[in-house]
């Protein structure tokens, strides 16, 4: 396996494929853009407006990419179409605290109000109709179950649910990817370092944006953001564990 210089990902024998990532503007999300974007022949992105409370997220998606674009020259030829969908019904029919001006607390059921439920079925659904239509045969997504705040939709189980129920639904062929799913925020930074250098690190700190309650006001070690919703908090201390 040979080592490219521009993009510090390993160059060797490579998927040929076309992938669509869930792509959000945080922190997970960019990790997988770059490791789509080292990986697969042409990478599109999804992002979803669900009138969520604070929705600096959509704010940054669109220079975040540019400047994904501006990284690497072998990046800009593989980034392709971005998709923005608006799928306003999901605030319409939810009372969680990302998409009500409601305190962040536990739950009866054990979950934190930040959990809105369906919501990353509804992505991976309208993600596999655009992939479908766009000729696209590999969903990216940023799910975990290893550092996380509890959200059944993003266990891996849940995902591979997903990917059996979809390919039957529509007759196709379609993996579900996500690259995050057994590894720490501590190792999410890892992984960045490794597919871009320390200059994607940087990137990420400074341009991806976690925060539940929408701040962005200060730049911390770890990035912008409130520094004490449940977010925020994974993110500063993974980051803390990656530089020791």
């Amino acid at each position: 396996m040979s080592v490219d210089q521009t993009s510090g990902a390993a160059t060797g024998k490579m998927p040929a494929g076309r992938a669509l990532v869930l792509f959000s503007g945080g922190q997970d999300s960019t990790t997988c853009l770059a490791w789509a974007l080292a990986r697969y022949d042409h990478v599109e992105t999804i992002g979803f407006d669900y009138g969520q409370r604070h929705a600096i997220e959509l704010t940054v998606r669109p220079h975040l990419l540019q400047k994904m674009r501006e990284y690497s020259a072998r990046w800009d030829k593989k980034l392709g179409e971005d998709h923005l969908i608006d799928l306003g019904l999901i605030g319409k029919i939810s009372d969680t605290a990302l998409t009500s001006d409601v305190a962040i607390a536990m739950q009866e059921n054990g979950l934190p109000n930040t959990f809105v439920p369906g919501r990353n079925l509804l992505f991976m659904t309208v993600a596999a109709t655009v992939a479908y239509r766009r000729g696209l045969d590999v969903l990216v997504g940023g799910m975990c179950e290893t550092d996380f705040s509890g959200y059944p939709d993003c266990r891996d189980d849940t995902m591979k649910a997903l990917q059996v129920a979809l390919n039957l639904g529509m007759a196709t062929r379609l993996k579900v990817e996500t690259p995050l799913m057994w590894i720490d925020k501590a190792a999410t930074w890892a992984l960045a370092r490794e597919l871009g250098g320390q200059a994607l690190v940087d990137l990420i700190r400074a341009e991806t944006h976690t925060c539940y309650l929408g701040e962005r006001g200060v730049l911390h070690d770890w990035g912008h953001g409130c520094g004490k919703c449940p977010a925020c908090e994974l993110r500063a201390r993974g980051y803390r564990e990656f530089i020791k």
